[in-house]
C-alpha cells in the first residue's frame, strides 16, 4: 500500500504588496494592488472587476462627451488640488494682510503685520522700510503658526495701511484687514 506523498501547495503572492491575494485588502497598498488583482485573481474580488468595468465605461463615455461637445471655444481643465498625507486637501492661502495691535506692559504697543510675503514682498526689506518710516524698531519674527511676520514697536496700525499701499502698489487696500477685539475688520 503505497500512499501518495502530499504535494506542497502553490501559493500565489501579490506582485505589488507581497501578500497572498486574499489578504491584499488588509494591507496598506490595497489601491495599488487593485489592478494586479483584477488581472491575476479576478475570482477572489468580483466586486473589483465590476468596479473596474464601470470606471472604464465612465471613462469612455466621458471621452465621447468631451469630443462631441467641445467646439474649441472653451476648454476648462479641472483644478489640481494638492493633497497632504492622509488624503487631506491643502487649502490655498488667501492673499490678505492682517494687522494686529498687541499691548504689553500697560502702555507699550506692538503692531504685527502678517501676510506681506504672499504679495511677493521681502519681509526683511519691508521691516527696514517700516522702521525708517516710523522711526521705531521693526523686526521679522516667527509667529505662533511658524510663519514669519513683522513686529513694529508702537501703535502705527492706521498709518501703516497708507504706507503699505504706497510702497508696494501691487497690494490692494481691500486685502488689508485689522484684528480688533478678536474680529477681522477690513481696513477700507
Amino acid at each position: 500500500m503505497a500512499t501518495e506523498k502530499p504535494q506542497p501547495v502553490q501559493v500565489v503572492y501579490c506582485g505589488v504588496c507581497g501578500l497572498p491575494p486574499e489578504y491584499c485588502e488588509f494591507g496598506s497598498d490595497f489601491e495599488k494592488c487593485k489592478p494586479w488583482l483584477i488581472q491575476n485573481a479576478p475570482d477572489l474580488y468580483p466586486d473589483l472587476l465590476k468596479e473596474a468595468e464601470a470606471k472604464e465605461a465612465d471613462k469612455v463615455s466621458g471621452q465621447l462627451q468631451s469630443t462631441s461637445i467641445s467646439d474649441g471655444s472653451s476648454t476648462s481643465k479641472p483644478e489640481e488640488v494638492k493633497r497632504l498625507p492622509g488624503g487631506k486637501v491643502k487649502k490655498k492661502e488667501k492673499q490678505e494682510i492682517i494687522i494686529e495691535k498687541v499691548t504689553r506692559n500697560k502702555r507699550k504697543c506692538i503692531t504685527t503685520v502678517k501676510g506681506l510675503e504672499l504679495f511677493g514682498v521681502k519681509l526683511s526689506d519691508a521691516s527696514k522700510k517700516l522702521g525708517k518710516k516710523f522711526a521705531t524698531g521693526a523686526s521679522v519674527v516667527k509667529g505662533p503658526t511658524e510663519k514669519e511676520q513683522i513686529d513694529v514697536q508702537g501703535d502705527i496700525a492706521y498709518d501703516i495701511v497708507d504706507f503699505i499701499t504706497e510702497t508696494w502698489p501691487d497690494v490692494p487696500e481691500a486685502a488689508i484687514f485689522f484684528i480688533e477685539e478678536g474680529k477681522k475688520v477690513p481696513a477700507v
